[in-house]
């Protein structure tokens, strides 16, 4: 795993305020990817199974983590979040929101508990041939991190085909900007669960984002997700 401190932040925060997602190569190695995705079949690990046809999600499914986390999850959650923090505070001053962000992680997620958010969110996804995800945002409470990281890990050409992740915006009287991602085996996108400001002639306006997961053709998917706040 590429230690969150080394990766490039002004990259990244540009990327995240010129699009609303920014791409991060490598963040986990092959053989990290396949030990999490190893994990799946073992129940015991997560708090819920979710079979996304039966809720008009999509199809394929999900597991949500429990605590504690596996050791390479709880890091990538506790190790990113404090990166992001400047830009979530910027985009909710940008946008007029009042809510800041605490500089550590574990002081948010105490911020969650005591509203009553006590589910990790951290989760496994996975998809066969004709599944797909729906677009969506992940919200789960009063409380949320405005930003949040995906990690492919399979591999596009000879562990699946299809299944890109597509990311939609909808500005105020405009249609839908769409944006697809390429991603390989340990690859990571930051982006944002709801909205985030963006510059006009008038100032900042908000917009809404939308993400999902494009049909797998063949094979099998796995990705990581990693929220930052936690459920009710």
């Amino acid at each position: 795993m590429q230690s969150p401190h080394s990766l490039d932040w002004p990259a990244i925060t540009q990327s995240l305020d010129d699009s609303g997602c920014a791409h991060i190569p490598q963040l986990l190695s092959p053989a990290e990817c396949t030990a999490l995705a190893g994990l799946y079949p073992n129940t015991a690990l997560f708090r819920s199974r979710v079979v996304m046809e039966r809720y008009s999600f999509g199809r394929g499914e999900y597991q949500y983590f429990h605590y504690p986390l596996p050791d390479p999850v709880a890091q990538l959650r506790s190790g990113i979040y404090p990166h992001l923090v400047p830009v979530a505070n910027r985009w909710n001053e940008a946008m007029g929101i009042a809510v800041r962000y605490p500089a550590e992680h574990a002081d948010f997620l105490q911020r969650c508990h005591t509203a009553g958010q006590l589910r990790p969110t951290p989760l496994l996804l996975q998809y066969g041939p004709g599944d797909y995800n729906c677009l969506h945002q992940d919200l789960y409470g009063e409380h949320v991190f405005p930003l949040q990281l995906a990690v492919l890990l399979s591999e596009p050409g000879r562990d699946f085909s299809g299944g890109e992740f597509v990311l939609t915006e909808q500005r105020p009287r405009m249609q839908s900007r769409p944006e697809v991602v390429p991603l390989r085996q340990g690859d990571a996108v930051l982006f944002a669960v709801h909205h985030r400001p963006v510059q006009g002639t008038r100032g900042s306006y908000r917009v809404q984002l939308r993400h999902g997961v494009s049909r797998v053709r063949t094979g099998q998917r796995h990705t990581l997700g990693v929220i930052f706040h936690d459920a009710q």
